[in-house]
């Protein structure tokens, strides 16, 4: 009988018989195992796979990957599907690989092995963040995205912050440009109550660029040229990477001539040679110079340019004392205030320039070696006082306007550069003043005489006064001592009086001359008669009284009295001659009571 008729007479033969079949025993293509047989492959299957439960973490092997999922194997029945996203931060994963996964469900209702690497990798992630911190390891994470202050990495699947200032050894302006991207770290700092981790990447860069700086301090020489990078641009100067190593342009380094600021003359990035000014190795401190690779404008400055000559330029900086004219970059000279103007008026040079102004000068010393120059430009004009002693001879009147006041007098202006000094006792004839400014305010216009020229000193004496005649002359006709005149009582204080008397003329009254008849003190604005006790035309002074008024109106009437009572003794004398006896008694009683009344008044 053949194979194939045998393989049917058992099937028919086992049809024949259904209450007889074990269906247990039917293997593939019919065959049956015997009960001794499957347990012994029982047992052999059970050796090759691997006792897991749900919610542990195992390794597994990555056996398959496509564009979505990641097949992994970890010892069970079937594999286990993991989103390929959760390997993001690992761009080189490849079949072969070993990774830690965490069992979510060993069966779905599908059948399917489901894994988790995410959970997995965060489970583990706080461990080996701790461990990684206490060993000072480095480690990789996904930048995931920006926030404010800094960056958010994938760490061992939980989120690290990355400070902006710690990215990169140098000022980062663009932090977009890092998310997406895999970088290397190292936790710096740890905060386990709130879940917080701090990674850098600036430390690495700068153990690295710590190694390159000890060589390149190492080679550094003074005067020494090197090649840089602008690394950073600030108000006070400019930060050049010499590639691992900062160095420090100084702004007063960058130009012979003056700035306002380092953006003028370099930008961000740019490549610049620049020389070795000085070092310390110990601080890691390099100062860099730019102009120094220039020639010193002062070397290049014409060899003929001598004092007197005139030169042309711009205003760069002013203060009060002056002003500092550029005649080419890095070649200054200062105009000081007081060659600005021949006047001599104090006065800033604010007054006469401002930054930026272009001007012409005149040249007034010139020293190459310590590279100073003075200049002038009121040397342009001619010195008004070459005229002055035909212009304004002595004698003349002028016009001057009111500048400046001292205690002593007032400065007046005649013209730009000739000026004079009215002193105070030279503004009235007739008034005192305590102050020059009681007689006038600045910006006036006021007429004067010139008495004096001190052309050596440049100085005019001047008077006011000085334009009428002297009034001194009439008042001593008119103000004898002993006469009376009425006047008002214009100041007041302990010493005494000034009195205004006719024609604006002031007299001062001591302070016992103002009693007045009833006792009482003259008081201020007062309007009294008052009497010429001293008249000096040389000190152009008075004194007055108005007590000596009253007082001699009482000696006067003192005098009548006495001139009436001599006049009836007389009478009486006369009479006694022609009396009786019995007269003589009662005329004799009215002579001794006469003469009595005289010896009173006396």
């Amino acid at each position: 009988m053949s194979e194939e008729n045998k393989d049917l007479a058992e099937v028919v033969e086992t049809t024949q018989q259904p209450g007889e079949f074990n269906w247990d025993e039917m293997g593939k293509k019919g065959e049956t195992y015997k009960a001794s047989d499957r347990e012994n492959y029982e047992k052999m299957y059970s050796t090759t796979l691997s006792t897991v439960a749900e919610h542990e973490i195992v390794d597994g092997k990555v056996v398959g990957i496509t564009p979505k999922d990641v097949l992994i194997n970890i010892g069970y029945k079937s594999e286990g599907v993991v989103p390929r996203t959760e390997f993001r931060y690992n761009p080189d994963l490849k079949i072969g690989d070993i990774v830690e996964v965490y069992i979510d469900k060993l069966e779905d209702k599908n059948g399917q092995l489901l894994l988790s690497h995410k959970k997995a990798r965060a489970i583990r992630a706080w461990d080996k963040v701790q461990e990684v911190h206490e060993k000072d390891q480095v480690i990789t994470g996904l930048i995931k995205c920006r926030t404010k202050g800094g960056l958010i990495a994938d760490v061992f699947g939980i989120e690290a912050f990355l400070p902006g200032s710690q990215i990169d050894v140098k000022p980062i302006r663009d932090y977009d440009v890092y998310v997406g991207k895999n970088m290397e770290f190292k936790v710096v700092k740890i905060n386990h109550e709130f879940k917080n981790i701090v990674v850098s990447h600036k430390i690495l860069l700068e153990e690295e660029l710590e190694e390159q700086k000890k060589a390149i301090m190492s080679q550094l020489e003074k005067g020494q040229v090197l090649e840089g990078v602008v690394k950073n641009i600030t108000s006070y100067g400019v930060f050049i990477d010499l590639g691992g190593v900062d160095g420090l342009i100084h702004i007063t380094d960058l130009s012979w001539g003056r700035i306002n600021h380092p953006e003028e003359i370099v930008q961000l990035d740019q490549k610049i040679k620049v020389v070795v000014l000085d070092y310390d190795e110990e601080k890691k401190r390099i100062a860099l110079g730019l102009k120094q690779l220039t020639p010193h404008p002062w070397e290049q400055l014409d060899p003929n340019l001598k004092p007197g000559d005139k030169v042309k330029g711009k205003v760069v900086v002013l203060a009060d004392y002056g002003a500092f004219i550029e005649i080419a970059p890095g070649v200054e000279g200062l105009i000081h205030v007081s060659e600005m103007s021949w006047s001599q008026h104090l006065r800033s040079a604010q007054d006469f320039l401002k930054v930026g102004d272009e001007v012409e000068a005149v040249i007034l010393t010139l020293d190459r070696d310590e590279r100073k120059m003075s200049l002038g430009i009121k040397q342009l004009k001619p010195d008004p006082w070459n005229e002055v002693p035909t212009k304004y001879a002595v004698g003349t009147q002028h016009t001057a306007e009111v500048k400046n006041f001292t205690n002593y007098g007032i400065f007046v202006e005649l013209e730009e550069g000739v000026d004079g000094l009215i002193h105070i006792s030279d503004l009235s004839w007739t008034k005192k003043y305590k102050h020059p400014s009681e007689f006038c305010k600045l910006g006036d216009k006021i007429e004067v005489k010139v008495l004096e020229i001190d052309p050596e000193n440049r100085r005019l004496s001047l008077g006011h006064k000085q334009l009428e005649e002297d009034p001194w002359e009439v008042f001593s006709t008119v103000f004898d001592v002993n006469q009376f005149h009425d006047g008002t009582i214009i100041e007041l204080n302990d010493k005494g009086a000034v009195v205004s008397l006719a024609y604006g003329i002031e007299a001062f009254a001591p302070m016992k001359h103002l009693k007045k008849e009833d006792g009482s003190k003259a008081q201020l604005d007062e309007k009294l008669p008052f009497a010429i006790l001293e008249f000096s035309k040389d000190e152009k002074k008075i004194l007055v009284s108005h007590t000596r008024t009253w007082e001699k109106a009482k000696e006067e009437e003192k005098k009548k009295e006495e001139k009436s009572t001599k006049k009836a003794v007389k009478e009486v004398n006369k009479n006694v001659e022609k009396t009786t006896l019995g007269d003589v008694s009662s005329l004799s009683e009215l002579k001794n009571k006469l003469e009595e009344q005289e010896k009173k008044g006396k």
